[in-house]
């Protein structure tokens, strides 16, 4: 038997699923949740081998949901939004149903889901989904609790071991991610990284003095100082026309 979750903020969308699912016998259905934090609670109380995952939802969304999930279980995307297919397959997603989907489709996403449940013990974690650039705000975890931080408050993102440091005026956040995934996603014009370390928000930056040979330090209205190598001084003369 599978444990199966639905989390989607359309009812109508919901009872079209279950209506599906009737015919999986082998198929029980744990909960269905009407947002992302409904949903993340179930996942971590049911421990769902499937989810049925909408992507638009009030609050977070389904991609920040799954950031937040440990181990997630196998997902079938159901939205109405074409454009984030290429993310959702990107993360080994079982299947991209687009509202509104037959019986039929319905039936050969379960086939689809099936054999990656064959191919895979679980989903690859999809926090790689995120996309702080898209979303404009990060979403972490603080103390079991959710917090959102919109990008104007990240002062500045340091490397610490496998987790990155976001630092923000309200303290500093843990994320298990890569400073290359944040390099990459962040607004290149807005976060530029300064040292194989260290990711700034150029719009503190107060002034820039010499260091050590090849590097200098960046200063933060904070007061924060930041260490700059040698390439990135080259992007930071490039960003803000230096």
């Amino acid at each position: 038997m599978m444990k199966a979750i639905i989390i989607d903020d359309e009812p109508l969308a919901r009872s079209i699923i279950k209506e599906y699912l009737q015919s999986y016998t082998d198929i029980v259905l744990a909960d269905e949740c009407n947002d992302g934090f409904e949903g993340l609670k179930a996942i971590q109380h049911h421990q769902p081998d499937l989810i049925f995952l909408d992507i638009q939802m009030p609050k977070i969304n389904g991609f920040e949901m799954l950031e937040l999930v440990d181990n997630p279980p196998l997902v079938i995307f159901t939205t109405a939004f074409e454009e984030y297919a290429i993310k959702a397959f990107d993360a080994h997603a079982a299947d991209y149903l687009l509202k509104p989907f037959s019986k039929d489709r319905f039936d050969k996403a379960m086939q689809k889901m099936l054999l990656h449940k064959n191919n895979m013990a679980q989903a690859v974690a999809a926090a790689a989904l995120q996309s702080p650039a898209q979303s404009n705000r990060i979403v972490v975890k603080d103390n079991g609790k959710i917090k959102i931080i919109p990008l104007p408050q990240v002062q500045y993102i340091e490397a610490a071991d496998d987790y990155i440091k976001i630092i923000t005026a309200d303290g500093i956040f843990l994320k298990k991610k890569t400073m290359q995934y944040f390099e990459d996603s962040l607004p290149q014009q807005e976060f530029i990284r300064i040292h194989r370390s260290y990711i700034v928000n150029a719009a503190l930056i107060t002034r820039i003095t010499p260091y050590e040979k090849d590097s200098q330090l960046a200063i933060l209205t904070t007061g924060a100082q930041l260490p700059v190598s040698k390439a990135g001084y080259a992007k930071l003369k490039a960003v803000l026309g230096i």
